[in-house]
């Protein structure tokens, strides 16, 4: 029997989460480990056995209890979002990373029902380094058997705000094994409510993550039971084969419930696992470049499907030119989206309006027009990316002052830097130094009144430049030691164009400096934005090519930079990172 420590992590918001610790029995150079995520509803305790049958004595092992279950404090079946279950398990990997000096690149992740779809939702946003991800019978869709309970769940949920519901399944059905049974119907700690802002949340994900799985390339092995009551089996198989993952492996287990990994007759799945886990720790660490993804792969096809018009005078012909039409009736109505018409909806000036969040049009009716277009879900993924880029920015700042640097920041396509100044343009985390640019002679003349505006004129500079000229960035002087890249690459498909603009922040930027940057690894209006919505570039078409989490981290790794943290809204849309210039 290995030797069971408890212990504690502080998570994002500092809640301190409950975790089980055993310690590796023999060494390992680089030391590797084992997390275990257990079902919804349940707690670390029922996946204990999994460390003596997987018999990996040189593999340290974790295991917690997620927000809201088990010892880990919160409302029972609660927690501020699914998404917070998902950056929880960031940051306890992280906390390993420190505590126990475990890289993730050394960590396998194994997970069943609703963990699976928290470990995979965390592989899709954050795109770790993880040496392998065991999903065991993934919740990607529950069998809710009530007609239309999910939409009745949502429409109730935005009546009267969050409440809790009782799970439906019975425990003789997630397991052949009576003791098991028995024990989860006498386990003070199983919790039986679950909140439904996390319930919808974790529909939300799982759609999201199946339809997109092409954006995960770490080895995977799907574990599917063949007589699950709980969950569907084919967002299972969706999920699996749209994998880009060079490794994966599925295996059917014919006559399980969904306890998979609790079932009577488990013998034979763990075996697999196991197998699967010796296989990865004996291989290198690999993953599949996107080096090249603006030439080839889904996201390079499914930019070339939008770019693409609908045949005149079909019904998607007339369907599209009906909706630009109603655009340009809204426009003259409220302001925001006569602003979008005129200087572009990816334009600076939009997206300064869109941070304002004030809405304004022709009487009460343009105004709720206009309240109507911001709060759009990109309109609100945006101004929550705007909340993560500041929090970034000041962490970035006292970073930079506790290794005794300066602060000096440097945007390179700022808009109108409303972001950066708001940020660091006063107050205790206050720059040394603020260096705004932008290709717009507009942006750059709206952005010096807002230094004016904002009193920052004593540290802030706002100078027309071009982002994607390496040699104007590697020039600079005084060097940046912290580069800022916001909503930029997102508007232009080549990495060439990208990696060449980074590595001229990388010149520009001193080893141990940072750089700020963000991403948009998905999006739910793609079609609406390229076939209604026009660019700030000659009113073109908005047609955007998403970049997958590692396509983008890739290209930041390739410039110099390494990801130190990163923030992601709920709705998996925009992502800030902060990454640290090496030596």
């Amino acid at each position: 029997m290995r030797q069971q420590q408890e212990r504690q992590f502080s998570s994002f918001d500092e809640q301190a989460l409950y975790y089980r610790y055993w310690p590796a029995m023999a060494g390992n150079t680089p030391p590797r480990a084992i997390v275990l995520l257990h079902r919804g509803h349940e707690h670390s305790g029922r996946v204990t056995h999994l460390v003596d049958e997987l018999d990996l004595p040189d593999t340290a092992f974790f295991a917690w209890d997620a927000r809201g279950n088990g010892r880990s404090p919160g409302e029972r079946g609660d927690a501020p979002g699914f998404d917070a279950l998902v950056r929880d398990l960031d940051s306890f990997i992280a906390h390993i990373g420190s505590e126990h000096c475990i890289a993730v690149e050394d960590i396998v992740v194994i997970a069943q029902s609703v963990g699976a779809v928290v470990a995979a939702t965390w592989v899709h946003d954050y795109a770790p380094r993880l040496r392998a991800l065991v999903l065991a019978s993934p919740a990607f869709k529950v069998k809710l058997y009530v007609p239309f309970a999910r939409p009745g769940l949502a429409l109730m949920h935005k009546l009267r705000g969050n409440f809790f519901v009782n799970s439906y399944v019975k425990p003789q059905w997630l397991t052949h094994d009576a003791q098991r049974v028995e024990s989860y119907r006498s386990d003070p700690l199983i919790t039986r409510p679950i909140s439904v802002r996390v319930l919808l949340g974790l529909y939300a994900a799982a759609d999201r993550v199946v339809a997109d799985a092409q954006a995960i390339s770490v080895p995977v092995q799907l574990l599917v039971s063949g007589a699950d009551f709980v969950v569907h089996r084919g967002p299972q198989d969706r999920f699996y084969e749209r994998l880009s993952s060079p490794v994966k492996e599925r295996v059917h287990l014919p006559g399980f419930f969904h306890d998979t990994l609790g079932e009577r007759d488990r013998a034979p799945a763990v075996a697999r696992i196991r197998q699967f886990v010796q296989a990865r720790f004996a291989q290198p660490l690999w993953q599949l470049s996107r080096r090249d993804a603006h030439r080839h792969g889904p996201t390079f096809d499914e930019a070339e499907i939008l770019s693409w018009p609908p045949q005149r005078n079909s019904l998607a012909d007339l369907r599209w030119r009906g909706v630009r039409a109603g655009l340009r009736l809204g426009g003259k109505l409220s302001e925001g989206i006569a602003l979008g018409l005129e200087t572009g909806f990816d334009s600076g000036s939009t997206l300064d309006y869109i941070y304002r969040n004030q809405a304004r049009g022709k009487g009460p009716l343009g105004r709720l027009v206009d309240r109507n277009y911001l709060d759009a879900i990109g309109w609100r993924g945006i101004r929550i990316r705007g909340q993560h880029l500041q929090q970034l920015l000041r962490e970035a700042a006292g970073r930079l002052r506790a290794q005794g640097m300066p602060v000096r920041v440097l945007d390179v396509a700022a808009g109108h830097g409303r972001y950066v100044l708001e940020a660091l343009g006063s107050g205790e985390q206050r720059a040394e130094q603020i260096v705004l640019r932008d290709f717009s002679a507009l942006n750059v003349s709206q952005g010096q009144a807002l230094i004016a505006a904002l009193g920052a004129g004593d540290i802030a500079r706002f100078e027309q430049g071009d982002a994607f000229d390496p040699a104007q960035l590697a020039t600079l002087d005084p060097a940046p030691t912290l580069a800022v890249v916001s909503g930029l690459y997102e508007l232009f498909a080549d990495n060439d164009a990208v990696l060449r603009s980074l590595q001229g922040i990388a010149a520009a930027v001193p080893p141990g400096g940072y750089l700020a940057y963000t991403g948009q690894p998905w999006h739910p209006q793609l079609e609406f934005i390229a076939r209604a919505l026009t660019s700030h570039r000659d009113g073109a078409a908005w047609v955007m090519r998403r970049r997958t989490q590692q396509e983008m981290d890739e290209l930041v790794r390739l410039a110099g930079f390494e990801k130190v943290t990163q923030r992601i809204d709920g709705f998996g849309i925009f992502s800030v990172c902060l990454a640290r210039r090496c030596a």
